[in-house]
C-alpha cells in the first residue's frame, strides 16, 4: 500500500469497516493496520479474516441481526456484491443496500461521525439499470442518515486479484483490459477500469480531513490516486 498524506488527521482514530476481506476492503484494511492515527480497527465480518494485528478486532455477526459495536469514529463501507453472485435482483438489493444501511445505522449509534462509501460509476437512484439503481439508492439513504462527513467514491470496472478472493477474473475486466491496452491515454478518464488499490487509497486519503458530502467519480479517482501514490 503506497503512504498517503496524514497531515491534519485525527490522532487515535477508531474506525469500524464493513467489507474487509473485499477487492477494495482488503486495502483499506491494510491501509488502517499501517496507519499510525488509528488506534482501532472493528472489522464486522460473517467469518474470520486471516489477518492477525494488535490493532485489529474482528466482530464475527449477523448482519440481518447486527449487535451494538464498541465506539468508533469513522466507518469505512467496502460490502458489495453483483446480482449474478446473489443469485436474484432481491437479493442483491439486500447486500448492496440494506447491509450497508444496518452497518452504518450501528455505527453512528456507536459515535462515527464520517463514513467512507465504495459505490460505482452510474449510481443513481433514478437509473434504468438496477445495479446502478440500488446503489444509488444506498447513497441517498446514508445522505439521510446525515453523518457529519459522507464521502463516496464512484469507481469504473475494479481492477485486482479476485483469485484471492475465490473468484475469477470476470469477462467484463478482461475486455476492458483489452480495450484499455488499445485505446491508451486517448481514452477518457471516467471510462477507464480502476484499481481496487487506488480506490482504496483515495478513501484513506480523503475521508480523515472530509467536510460535508463529497462524492468522488472514477476519473477523479485516477487523477488524486495520482498525487498520493
Amino acid at each position: 500500500m503506497s503512504e498517503v498524506n496524514k497531515t491534519n488527521s485525527p490522532v487515535s482514530r477508531r474506525i469500524a469497516i464493513a467489507g474487509a476481506s473485499g477487492l477494495v476492503g482488503k486495502y483499506i484494511l491494510q491501509g488502517l493496520l499501517s496507519d499510525d492515527t488509528v488506534s482501532e480497527v472493528h472489522a464486522l465480518c460473517r467469518k474470520e479474516l486471516t489477518v492477525k494485528h494488535p490493532k485489529l478486532v474482528v466482530h464475527l455477526v449477523d448482519f440481518n441481526n447486527l449487535p451494538a459495536i464498541p465506539p468508533v469514529d469513522e466507518l469505512y463501507l467496502a460490502i458489495g456484491t453483483t446480482i449474478k453472485q446473489a443469485g436474484s435482483q432481491s437479493a442483491f438489493r439486500a447486500i448492496d443496500l440494506d447491509t450497508n444501511l444496518r452497518v452504518a445505522k450501528v455505527s453512528l449509534s456507536a459515535g462515527a461521525k464520517r463514513i467512507g462509501l465504495v459505490s460505482a460509476a452510474g449510481a443513481s437512484n433514478r437509473s434504468g439499470v438496477f445495479y446502478n439503481k440500488v446503489k444509488g439508492e444506498l447513497e441517498e439513504a446514508l445522505t439521510a442518515l446525515a453523518p457529519e462527513s459522507l464521502l463516496i467514491v464512484r469507481p469504473s470496472l475494479l481492477l485486482g486479484d479476485r483469485s484471492a478472493l475465490g473468484q475469477k477474473q470476470r469477462p467484463a475486466e478482461k475486455l476492458a483490459m483489452k480495450v484499455f491496452q488499445f485505446l491508451g491515454s486517448i481514452m477518457p478518464l471516467n471510462l477507464r477500469p480502476v484499481t481496487a488499490q487506488r480506490v482504496a487509497e483515495v478513501l484513506l486519503a480523503k475521508l480523515p480531513t472530509n467536510q460535508g458530502n463529497t462524492v468522488i467519480s472514477s476519473a477523479e479517482i485516477q487523477t488524486v490516486s495520482a498525487l498520493i501514490i
